[in-house]
């Protein structure tokens, strides 16, 4: 489309106002910017909210290590 003479360009921009109106496309700009800004605001959060939480502790048989856990198979062998 980068061949397109300005007259080409005039006509493509009295459709798309025809169809959409001034009024819509004022708003169609600040949608866009709301967006964006949302979209930083949370790429923000979310990088912030992984570097302060800690990493997962894992281990290697939680029925040992939390006495409130009842280990089945040994309940059944009984």
């Amino acid at each position: 489309m980068g061949s397109f003479s300005i007259w080409h360009w005039l006509v493509v921009l009295l459709i798309v106002v025809l169809i959409f109106g001034t009024k819509k496309l004022k708003n169609i700009g600040q949608d866009l910017g709301g967006a964006v800004k949302g979209f930083k605001d949370g790429m923000k959060d979310g990088s912030a909210s992984a570097e302060n939480t800690p990493p997962a502790q894992v281990t290697s048989n939680p029925a040992k290590s939390d006495p409130n856990t009842v280990d089945v198979e040994a309940k059944n062998k009984s």
